[in-house]
């Protein structure tokens, strides 16, 4: 019987698309680097991965990341690598996201036919997403158009701008990772077009009892500071507004000279209507003061939204996917990492690099 000779290898968890696999793989990757240990790549099928019916009906993303977590908590795997705009905001017991890598491209991009941007685009042009924000903000820029709920991988999507659809809206990271950024036509400035809270960055999650000093050293190598101050006041808006990640709601952070940015925007579905808020905060002390400080303005960018009648604009208690029993939660919980993973305070500043990863 032979026995197992050098270290052992971490076991990543990642469901089986194109798209999941090339952003796993980068992580692990970088993971084996850091810890010097080999990491193997262990496919999970979810939920979304198999029921075609359309996101918000299954309860919105959250439910690529439920057989994953499963996963993790038996002890089937060691990590999981998640696109963060895809998890809940409520924290899932026992685990917890101990790094979130340099942000890749947060904007959305318009894939179409002849070349064609949202403004060029025929009357009535047929442009699919499974996102009810995406509908909304083509509705308030583009009332003409016919906006069709669409599945399927991004190979999938794009082949069908080739077939029965005009355009599609995809995220710009996801075809950047599987180096499909050249098929967009425009890319959607945010400014206009505020993408989904977290869009762009991946987490990193572990058990919240890991005990292995290595991969928690390695872990800590991968996160990347300014990008889970910006995620993180993105998602506490997201939490604070008790909306789900399939509602409409768009939100942009950025770090800039020590000033962290933040503004939110609520849409009604059909884009007729909308609601934006915006707040600064200065960074300062520690990491986890910082963090505070990120909690507190996407707090206070949450809270003028409901002053201003977001909740009764869209429905966003009927996007929320796996809150907590008591209704009251926030982003900061799921995005703690345990005291031997904490990032240290000299982990750099500035905003995140749209394009990088």
């Amino acid at each position: 019987m032979s026995e197992q000779t050098g270290p052992a290898p971490i076991r990543l968890g990642t469901r089986a698309s194109r798209l999941a696999m090339s952003q796993s793989q980068d992580v692990a990757d970088r993971l084996a680097k850091a810890s010097g240990r080999p990491v193997e790549l262990v496919e999970v099928t979810s939920e979304g991965d198999t029921n075609r019916a359309s996101l918000a009906s299954l309860g919105g993303t959250g439910v690529f990341a439920s057989a994953l977590r499963e996963a993790l908590v038996a002890g089937e795997v060691d990590v999981l690598v998640h696109s963060l705009k895809d998890l809940p905001t409520a924290p899932y017991p026992g685990l917890t996201i101990a790094a979130v890598p340099k942000r890749a491209d947060a904007r959305d991009v318009l894939v179409a036919r002849n070349g064609a941007t949202v403004d060029t685009l025929p009357e009535g042009a047929k442009v699919g997403t499974g996102s009810p924000r995406r509908v909304a903000q083509l509705r308030a820029q583009r009332p003409d158009l016919d906006v069709v709920d669409i599945r399927g991988n991004i190979d999938t999507r794009l082949g069908r701008v080739d077939d029965d659809l005009d355009a599609v809206v995809l995220a710009a990271a996801g075809l950047g990772r599987i180096d499909r950024l050249d098929a967009a036509t425009e890319l959607l400035d945010l400014g206009f077009w505020p993408s989904a809270p977290g869009q762009g960055a991946l987490a990193v999650e572990i058990r919240s009892d890991e005990s292995d000093r290595n991969l928690l050293a390695a872990l800590r190598k991968l996160d990347h500071a300014p990008t889970r101050l910006t995620v993180t006041a993105e998602r506490e808006v997201l939490a604070k507004l008790e909306a789900g990640c399939s509602a409409p709601i768009g939100a942009t952070a950025v770090v800039d000279a020590e000033l962290l940015l933040v503004s939110a925007t609520v849409y009604r579905p059909d884009g007729s209507e909308y609601r934006t808020a915006s707040h600064a905060a200065h960074l300062d002390g520690s990491a986890q003061e910082r963090l505070d400080e990120a909690l507190d303005v996407g707090r206070r960018v949450a809270a003028e939204l409901l002053e201003n009648g977001a909740a009764e604009l869209a429905d966003l208690a009927s996007s929320v996917a796996d809150a907590p029993s008591d209704g009251e939660h926030s982003a900061g919980p799921g995005l703690a990492t345990p005291a031997a993973a904490q990032p240290t305070d000299d982990a750099g500043s500035g905003a995140p690099t749209a394009g990088t990863d």
